[in-house]
């Protein structure tokens, strides 16, 4: 058992990117603004997502091949259908864990820039980190991140139950899938938890370049199991101390860093304060550094299904997503909040589009019974029919 966790790779780079926006903020934000109750949705989207994440390792363990490739041996209108997603996404998700880890920095730090400013400095430090160091750098430092992040966080929940948070008459929100705000949140959560679908194919590319790929099954078990308990502990956080308060999470990166830190000090003590503003510093950075790593290498390989030529387009890609991140960054966004709510959204309408593609390719492999169990199919089906449900009810609640 030792042994195995010494050799967690690809499934904690996983937990790296799952372990940001969606627990920090979302689940923080879940517990803050409307108590316990959305806990049933971390554990949904877990349930339903669960064939599609699982799908990733698998597949290239299984092929010795990206799901990129699978996707590819469906027609190259299947490439074409991921290639747009990614241009379409990659820009937004990138931003929205750029600019809560520069509020963060701005924090902890001390720093007096703006949050575009900070933001363009850590992309530029993402892209030296991943240049000179590449896969075997996000590995280690993954391994420490998460212990640092998970310790801290449990200790935090446990002793935040004996926070006396002073409560506000009628500041206590009520979930109804009947009120468009309510139901528009719903849909910015489940689309980031435990992460965006697109993870699936990130999995499988770091699977292929993992030094210890024959423990795909229980690496990724671990990052899975291990983003469900902490998106948990976070929305009992929240929970614990903000809901019926009266204080609202700020929408500015800063001013969350702040509100976040401060839930964690209160629990811990004021002795707590580094470790904790480390362990978030951290987390968010990892996430990051694990998406500017991912979605260049998702390009990548697509061009190399398009390509007869074998050329790695990484880091020019790289250099086109941290430039058209900086300008979103700088242009496009009034605030955190705002940033988050796009990119989550856009992720979750998109995501029926990427299950389908995982169902097609599981169902035209010759070995669909080693990348799913039939309990497994039944779940993808299910999780299909409720994405695309849930869609159809967001875009009728907009229009």
């Amino acid at each position: 058992m030792l042994a195995k966790l010494k050799s967690l790779g690809p499934g904690l780079l996983y937990a790296g990117a799952a372990i940001g926006v969606s627990h920090l903020v979302q689940s923080t934000r879940a517990g803050a603004e409307y108590g316990y109750v959305l806990i049933v949705a971390i554990l949904l989207a877990h349930l339903f997502k669960y064939p599609f994440f699982a799908l990733g390792p698998r597949y290239a363990s299984e092929h010795n091949e990206s799901l990129i490739a699978g996707f590819a041996r469906l027609g190259k209108w299947a490439t074409i259908i991921i290639g747009f997603i990614t241009l379409s996404t990659m820009f937004s998700i990138q931003a929205a864990v750029t600019i809560v880890t520069a509020g963060l920095a701005q924090k902890i730090f001390g720093i007096s820039w703006s949050a575009p400013v900070v933001s363009a400095a850590l992309l530029a430090l993402c892209f030296l980190i991943l240049s000179i160091g590449k896969f075997k750098v996000l590995d280690n430092l993954m391994k420490v991140i998460m212990v640092v992040l998970s310790i801290s966080t449990i200790i935090a929940l446990v002793f935040s139950f004996s926070i006396d948070t002073p409560q506000v008459a009628g500041s206590a929100k009520i979930f109804s899938l009947a009120n468009n705000e309510d139901v528009s949140f719903l849909l910015a959560f489940v689309g980031w938890m435990p992460a965006p679908l697109d993870i699936a194919i990130w999995q499988s590319i770091w699977t292929l370049v993992s030094p210890s790929r024959e423990n795909s099954q229980f690496d990724f078990k671990v990052g899975f199991y291990g983003t469900a308990v902490l998106g948990i502990c976070f929305l009992l956080l929240g929970m614990n101390s903000f809901y019926g308060s009266g204080v609202s999470l700020a929408s500015s990166a800063g001013g969350f860093a702040s509100q976040l830190i401060d839930v964690f000090t209160r629990s811990l003590g004021d002795w707590s304060y580094w470790l904790v503003a480390i362990a978030a510093f951290t987390t968010m950075f990892s996430t990051t550094l694990t998406c500017f790593d991912a979605m260049p290498r998702v390009m990548n390989h697509i061009l190399r299904q398009w390509s007869a030529k074998s050329i790695d387009t990484t880091q020019i890609w790289r250099f086109i997503l941290g430039v058209g991140t900086a300008v979103i960054l700088f242009y496009f966004i009034a605030n955190m909040r705002e940033m988050v709510n796009f990119a989550t959204i856009i992720s979750f309408l998109t995501a029926p589009i990427l299950a389908v593609l995982c169902f097609l390719l599981v169902r035209k492999s010759k070995s669909i019974r080693n990348l799913w169990s039939s309990t497994e199919s039944i779940l993808a089906i299910a999780g299909i029919l409720l994405l695309i449900s849930f869609s159809f009810i967001y875009l009728l609640h907009i229009t």
